[in-house]
């Protein structure tokens, strides 16, 4: 990595990284949610998500977040275009201009908490922490497509290793990369994080850059299910992450 990477990278997972270890929940309501609510997938354990650029640091520096933690309601069901196949429907947004194959019985929901341009998330009627989210990001002029970052194994090793914490002498969260790749400009990560005494987490995103006429935009789609549903959703979600694509 240049210089610029690697202050980028320390910002993914530098100061903000304890916070994975005591998450706040945002969740999302609609007709046919239970009392309870579901959980957005990413906010225990996200994936790097990127703020809009801080003037003060210039061109050199980026202001990056890992933690989706914004304590949000997103009460609205999304009025995109939903069309239906084999089992699964295609959710086209066309305001911000990506397409995503979903279950068909899965609610979707959307917000704009504060820091982040779009969040809209995918999520069984049933309760279960297994889910699906596309978060979109401001980003600054450097960052013109995910190579920008670096190649995709210095990604996602620093991503994952810097998540890590089983290595302290009171253990934390044990991060694992299972693998990583780079298909047509956008990088796919898959990785757990557990826990000491809790399930393990399965993590599969898909981190891809856009133009909208006035900034670039960072897009991180990411699906989350525990061991105990792996079986039940992990085919699913992992068909859901892959099926991203812009349009």
């Amino acid at each position: 990595m240049d210089r610029k990477e690697s202050k980028a990278m320390a910002c993914i997972i530098g100061s903000n990284a304890p916070l994975l270890l005591q998450p706040k929940f945002s969740f999302l309501s609609s007709p046919s949610s239970t009392a309870t609510g579901h959980l957005l997938c990413c906010l225990p354990n996200p994936p790097p998500q990127l703020y809009r650029l801080d003037e003060g640091y210039g061109r050199r520096e980026a202001l990056l977040s890992i933690a989706l933690t914004t304590g949000s309601a997103f009460p609205a069901i999304v009025p995109n275009a939903l069309a239906h196949t084999d089992g699964f429907r295609v959710y086209t947004d066309d305001a911000n201009k990506f397409q995503i194959s979903i279950p068909q019985d899965w609610t979707v929901g959307s917000g704009e908490p504060t820091g982040f341009k779009s969040v809209t998330a995918f999520y069984p009627q049933e309760t279960s922490t297994s889910n699906v989210s596309v978060v979109i990001t401001g980003v600054g002029p450097d960052f013109t497509r995910m190579e920008s970052f670096g190649k995709v194994e210095a990604f996602a090793e620093t991503l994952v290793s810097g998540l890590d914490r089983s290595w302290q002498r009171r253990p934390g969260v044990a991060a694992k990369l299972v693998d990583c790749k780079a298909i047509n400009g956008i990088y796919y990560i898959d990785y757990t994080l557990q826990n000491p005494g809790e399930s393990r987490k399965h993590l599969y995103s898909a981190l891809g850059m856009a133009f909208n006429g006035w900034y670039n935009r960072l897009y991180t789609t990411t699906g989350q299910y525990v061991d105990e549903e792996s079986e039940k959703y992990g085919p699913k979600i992992q068909k859901v992450v892959s099926s991203f694509k812009f349009i």
